[in-house]
């Protein structure tokens, strides 16, 4: 890895060289600032020498290059919610076994729903026994190299985790002999034994971490910041495995730091939120950002009374008061995860009260797959990933169809949330765990975030940040994305791709599997209706992924873009993420549509029932674990002979649907198909009213229009979306046309992908009384809006290009930096 990759390309570095040191924990000590839109603190980072510096033992490679995606990174350092007084105090001996059981013990600490409360600290992750390599590679002091971006580092220093009380236990073993003579190798010692505690004892070992955490430093460390990184040394240490095994980072952010957005909520309230941009949370914290670097965390994050703060912390925090009136809250995880997925939200948001999170659970079996129960050898096989309190072996969990919800909002949207998200959320997560299984995780906050959100969803571990467009028109659109990120937590968080260019590996099963989770989550569907629905989605979809790739550079049609080299790293461990930083890619969906169309195809070959079922067998052989393409793919072909029979091979797949840009050429095949169901069918005689409605209009008068009216079907909302396409490919509609179409189908009450189409219409034939609608989506609906600042300037009509700048002026502060420049290079 060039260390003067030059930070404006197009892909986004990453420069953590977790080949020689691993962060296994992380403690956040955190203020949030609303005056000075600052967050600041400190952090301290918990290592483990990496795989290049290992004995090579398989049991150390095992861990070094563990497969897990899925995230959450700590902050921290409160006082243990368990009564402790010293470190000694948390256990009564100590075991050094490697890697042990996962789940054990795990029913000790958590309630009947597996959902540990803000007063049963914890934490947990076993690690590999002590296989650094001592030997000195050369006379150059080594440099820790982390991710970070947009951060003022005002110190570092090694923390010396060998002064707290009791921590005496951890230097008993026989092995430590001459190296307790140096207090650095003793401290690192430490910082292993600390680590490599087994998953049983996760409580004890999370309330250590806190005690370490806390304790005084003992030498700054000299650092360099570049565009990308930060690079600490300590002078005269030249390899990873005599480094500073704990280190505190002094740091505040950027109020223009792109890993967070500060906004005011719906009801002009401050708060703030992480974007999951491309550059992910390296303008947070100081981390390292690769996905092979999985790590548990904990933190304390500090703000004014007033504010709630969520996380994607596996407990539900309870704010405890502080003086000068301000409230302190603290979450953990106890699964290892990558940095990316770690999630914090500050603002004045409300809980939306339930009655029971176990009510409005669907009764409707007609889909359902087997018992969990059901014998399959697979299902008692052992887990593959490293030691943490999994939920997959926990038996207490494994009926758990609904677990534990909150949702929250800004108080203006309260009656909308109660009325429309609140009930689906039982529902939907009644119909994931009918498809799937056990829940990967204990609960689940949905938010609804501000308005200049630049997606619709965006899932993590415990939590969900919901666009305030999925709300608006009925249920439907707050069904599916519902649906699609709760997807995530199996597909994308349990597991994850190894490699981030494989998107697909996350986006195309959450889409695919958003139809079938909604398909269980509405009641009384017949098994026609439900094809119907979907293939109707499949065609809208299609219409999608056809114009992406007209609009959109091959290269970023690529699903596999590194192919034989996917999953490779460098020497170090940095790589790249090829195109993170284009702009563009941000908004295209191909990942999702043609990972969505591929699975789809699959399952088409191999039977739907069986297709799912192997969806099951996969999250319980991967769970935990990061992933490539061949592992899902060898998997299924392997289990299902009628695929091996249809001359299907991983290399086909790769070749036809993930290698090469355009349309997947066994996609062609199908669309016919799509076109002919009796859904589209409906919309087709509609569509050719409205085109003989508007050829009577143009040659008629208004006195005469009475007599000729038509009377229109009720549509579905993605029949509604399929009629305004359809519509839009008619070169004129008359403005009395365009007038009757909006009342007839009330589209200013519809859900935003019905709105977003209407706009279209009213951009394209300029109808001047729609304008209202075109500025209010453009401001309340930033998540989908985008391109629709180049319709209003493709066609050169002076009033939408006032109205396009108008509308960007206004949002441009608080847009997402993503957006705000694709929409620049739109407008000037």
């Amino acid at each position: 890895m060039d260390p003067q990759l030059d930070p404006m390309k197009d892909d986004l570095p990453l420069m953590a060289n977790t080949s020689y040191m691993l962060v296994k924990h992380y403690v956040l000590d955190l203020d949030v600032d609303f005056k000075s839109k600052v967050i600041e603190g400190s952090i301290v980072l918990f290592f483990e020498t990496g795989s290049q510096h290992r004995k090579t033992s398989s049991t150390g490679r095992e861990c070094c290059q563990s497969k897990f995606d899925q995230s959450h990174k700590m902050r921290a350092s409160e006082p243990c919610h368990v009564p402790v007084t010293n470190v000694s105090a948390c256990s009564s001996k100590m075991e050094y076994n490697g890697f042990a059981v996962s789940g054990e013990g795990e029913e000790d600490t958590s309630d009947e729903n597996g959902n540990h409360s803000n007063s049963e600290q914890t934490s947990g992750i076993s690690s590999s026994e002590d296989c650094c390599d001592r030997e000195n590679h050369g006379n150059q002091d080594f440099v820790l190299v982390l991710d970070c971006c947009d951060l003022s580092v005002l110190k570092v220093e090694e923390v010396d985790v060998a002064a707290v009380s009791g921590i005496e236990q951890f230097t008993r073993p026989a092995k430590l002999t001459d190296v307790s003579k140096e207090l650095g190798n003793l401290r690192n010692h430490i910082v292993h034994e600390l680590v490599a505690l087994p998953a049983k004892r996760w409580e004890e070992q999370l309330c250590c971490f806190t005690h370490c955490s806390q304790a005084p430093g003992c030498g700054e460390l000299p650092f360099a910041t570049g565009p990308w990184s930060l690079e600490i040394r300590k002078p005269g240490i030249g390899t990873p495995a005599d480094f500073p095994h704990a280190i505190r980072i002094w740091y505040k952010t950027n109020p223009g730091g792109r890993s967070v957005a500060w906004t005011t909520d719906q009801s002009g309230r401050p708060c703030v939120y992480t974007m999951g941009s491309p550059i992910n949370n390296r303008a947070l914290f100081p981390c390292q950002e690769p996905p092979i670097a999985l790590s548990t965390w904990q933190a304390s994050v500090r703000a004014a009374a007033g504010f709630v703060v969520l996380m994607s912390g596996e407990n539900t925090a309870e704010p405890v008061q502080l003086p000068e009136d301000i409230l302190s809250w603290y979450y953990y995880v106890s699964m290892p995860m990558p940095a990316s997925t770690f999630t914090i939200a500050v603002g004045c948001w409300q809980e939306v009260k339930q009655q029971s999170f176990t009510d409005a659970i669907p009764t409707n079996t007609e889909f359902s797959l087997p018992s969990v129960q059901a014998d399959f050898s697979w299902h008692e096989a052992m887990c593959g990933h490293v030691g943490y309190p999994c939920r997959f072996q926990n038996p207490a969990v494994s009926w758990q169809a609904v677990i534990p919800h909150r949702v929250f909002s800004p108080c203006c949207l309260m009656e909308l949330c109660e009325e429309r998200l609140l009930p689906l959320i039982p529902q939907c997560l009644s119909a994931a765990f009918s498809t799937l299984g056990t829940h990967p995780f204990s609960r689940l906050d949905v938010l609804i975030v501000p308005s200049n959100f630049s997606s619709l969803g965006m899932a993590s571990p415990h939590i969900i940040f919901l666009s305030q467009s999925v709300l608006p028109g009925g249920n439907h659109l707050c069904g599916t994305r519902l649906c699609h990120e709760i997807a995530h937590a199996w597909f994308g968080l349990a597991t994850g791709a190894r490699d981030w260019t494989e998107e697909w590996i996350s986006e195309g099963f959450a889409t695919f599997l958003e139809d079938v989770f909604w398909a269980r989550a509405q009641q009384q569907l017949s098994h026609e209706e439900v094809k119907g629905q979907q293939e109707l989605k499949a065609l809208l979809r299609w219409h999608r992924l056809r114009d992406e790739v007209q609009n959109s550079e091959e290269e970023l049609q690529v699903l596999r873009p590194n192919k034989e080299s996917t999953g490779e790293l460098s020497e170090s461990g940095a790589s790249v993420v090829k195109y993170g930083l284009k702009a563009e890619k941000i908004f295209l969906q191909v990942h999702y549509l043609k990972g969505y169309f591929l699975l789809r195809s699959l399952a088409r070959t191999a039977g739907e029932a069986s297709f799912l079922l192997s969806l099951r067998k996969f999250v319980h052989k991967f769970h935990g674990q990061l992933v490539l393409s061949q592992d899902f793919l060898c998997m299924l072909l392997e289990d299902i002979p009628k695929q091996k029979k249809s001359g299907l091979t991983v290399e086909s797949i790769f070749q036809n649907w993930l290698e090469t840009s355009g349309i997947p050429k066994p996609l062609l095949e199908e669309v016919e198909t799509w076109k002919e169901c009796q859904l589209v069918r409906q919309v087709r005689g509609e569509v050719t009213k409205w085109i003989q409605t508007n050829q009577r209009v143009r040659k008629s008068s208004k006195k005469k229009r009475k007599q000729d009216e038509v009377i229109f079907q009720k549509l579905l909302p993605d029949q509604l979306v399929l009629l305004l396409e359809s519509l839009l490919e008619e070169k004129t509609l008359c403005p009395r046309t365009l007038q009757c179409l909006e009342r007839t189908y009330q589209l200013r009450e519809q859900d935003a992908e019905v709105r977003h189409r209407w706009c279209e219409l009213v951009i394209k034939h300029k109808y001047m009384p729609g304008y209202g609608d075109v500025e209010t989506f453009l401001r309340e609906d930033q998540a989908m809006g985008v391109y629709l600042y180049g319709e209003l300037m493709v066609n050169e009509d002076t009033k939408q290009q006032e109205l396009a700048r108008k509308c960007f002026a206004s949002a441009q502060e608080h847009m997402d930096v993503s957006s705000a420049k694709v929409v620049a290079e739109m407008l000037f």
